[in-house]
């Protein structure tokens, strides 16, 4: 991929061969985040309808998340796997411990940790693209690895429109630092985190 990852350290190989040894696991935890995904958006639309630019932004981006939702659906559908109850995320959780009490910062915080999920998503979908075979799976992940980029930005940027860049900065290192730390001591397994 042409996009440059603001991530601290890379996945490891490990993972990608998990993922690829494991492909049908992998598919459905990818269904799941889709959908969590969306949900989250809404979430944040609930949570800020004071502010016009957020609302509009997460609108869309639930849309998007939803259709991503029902393109690995049929991903699934057509290898004959049936969708199961979603679980936890283990990464998801430990990112969210980072989220700060008092509505400005929890704000900050649920957009910058957003968009770290989403730059790790990034990084992750475009190595199962680069790894995948030619065909449809391959240009699929290639799409949704595009996707996750911008979404990636777009939380920076709603960031950037409520707050200070230098106070974004510094916060986006603190999440970014404990981000690399959190993705080195989960287990590898066939997820996207």
């Amino acid at each position: 991929m042409d996009y440059e990852s603001p991530l601290k350290s890379p996945s490891p190989q490990a993972w990608t061969d998990c993922v690829l040894e494991n492909f049908d696991t992998f598919l459905l935890d990818h269904a799941a985040a889709e959908k969590k995904a969306s949900g989250m958006a809404l979430s944040m639309v609930s949570h800020y309808p004071d502010k016009a630019r957020l609302v509009l932004a997460m609108a869309e981006l639930a849309v998007e998340e939803m259709v991503h939702f029902r393109e690995v659906v049929k991903i699934i559908q057509a290898r004959g796997l049936t969708l199961g109850a979603d679980e936890k995320d283990p990464y998801v959780n430990s990112i969210r411990t980072l989220l700060r009490q008092g509505s400005e910062l929890y704000l900050l915080d649920r957009l910058l940790t957003a968009g770290v999920i989403e730059a790790r998503g990034a990084e992750r979908f475009g190595l199962i693209a680069k790894a995948l075979p030619e065909g449809e799976l391959k240009t699929f992940y290639r799409s949704i690895t595009r996707s996750e980029d911008r979404h990636f930005e777009l939380f920076l940027g709603l960031a950037a429109e409520y707050f200070a860049a230098d106070i974004i900065e510094a916060r986006w290192q603190e999440i970014l630092t404990f981000e690399s730390q959190a993705v080195a001591e989960l287990p590898i397994r066939a997820a996207l985190h």
